[in-house]
């Protein structure tokens, strides 16, 4: 399995939380991230998380989202708190097995809806 399957999507009110999960087959992983794409606006970088451990977070996301990862399985959560309207979109979970970015999978995506 090289694509990875994500869940966790769904519809919640406004200040709600949800968590995304992403899992893949391998077990090793350079840099595993979110990203997502609204109607009608390009994909866009929510959060990354390196092997080494080092997190980055788009500034629209930053002390609401949390990226952390599990094993022995690559799995990638993202904890989503405080909600907005404006996160509504498809999530995609990104992962990149090697540094050079020559394996590098994206999952189906999946929907977030958040309501006022």
């Amino acid at each position: 399995q090289q694509q990875p399957v994500e869940s966790g999507g769904g519809l919640v009110q406004a200040g709600e939380s949800l968590t995304l999960t992403c899992v893949h087959s391998a077990s090793i992983f350079a840099t595993v991230g979110w990203y997502r794409q609204a109607p009608g606006k390009q994909r866009e970088f929510v959060a990354t998380l390196t092997g080494s451990g080092r997190t980055d977070y788009a500034d629209s996301v930053k002390d609401r989202f949390t990226i952390s990862t599990g094993s022995p399985k690559i799995t990638v959560y993202l904890q989503m708190n405080s909600l907005k309207p404006e996160d509504t979109a498809v999530y995609y979970c990104n992962i990149k097995l090697d540094a050079l970015g020559l394996y590098d999978y994206w999952g189906q995506g999946t929907q977030v809806t958040v309501s006022s």
